[in-house]
């Protein structure tokens, strides 16, 4: 096969792995439509392999989709396994993302430094899961107050209040995985009489 003729192959599958990947997050052409700007008429000749994909049409899909541009194409594997990535820090937190694939389960290597005020607990849908590596991390989870030593683990439903940091004056390292589910806004929630919060 010459290089137009696969050419032409990789973009008359662009079509179908369009629609394949709408559906599979249950997004309509009209909801993809308001996120991206682009018609449902323009949306729907593209799954159709009516309108030829263009990178102005292909990066607003693959960002609403929160999927690589190389996957909405098929581009084909590097052959290279290995993640790189740049480290997040927020406010005394660098977490290094160790997974390169947006949505799914998401996996994090974290340093946290202590202070940073008082906690806050937070409600997200989803579930979570902690490894400590090394320091004390201390989790507050509704009613509990806990802190957790290099080696030690924690699961949980993240939609109970939950918080997490270093106990102590030192920082603390660890892993955290985390569903889907977990990429949404967190939702602050105050903590009541009795240790439980309720989101606002």
């Amino acid at each position: 096969m010459d290089e137009d003729a696969r050419l032409d192959s990789v973009l008359d599958e662009v079509g179908p792995r369009l629609r394949r990947i709408r559906r599979e997050r249950g997004a309509t052409l009209g909801a993809l439509s308001e996120v991206t700007g682009i018609s449902v008429s323009t949306l729907s000749r593209l799954e159709s392999g009516r309108r030829k994909p263009s990178l102005e049409l292909l990066l607003p899909i693959a960002r609403a989709h929160q999927v690589p541009l190389d996957e909405l194409v098929g581009a084909p594997p590097t052959g290279d396994p290995r993640v790189r990535s740049k480290p997040i820090v927020r406010h005394g937190r660098t977490m290094l993302p160790l997974t390169r694939q947006p949505g799914g389960l998401q996996a994090y290597k974290v340093v946290q430094q202590p202070g940073g005020g008082e906690p806050e607990p937070r409600t997200h849908e989803g579930y979570e899961w902690l490894y400590v590596l090394s320091g004390r991390l201390r989790l507050l989870l509704g009613d509990h107050d806990v802190v957790l030593g290099a080696g030690e683990a924690a699961e949980f439903d993240t939609r109970v209040p939950h918080w997490f940091g270093p106990a102590g004056g030192g920082p603390v390292e660890f892993l955290s995985l985390f569903g889907p589910q977990g990429e949404r806004m967190h939702v602050r929630a105050r903590p009541k009489r009795g240790g439980r919060g309720l989101p606002e």
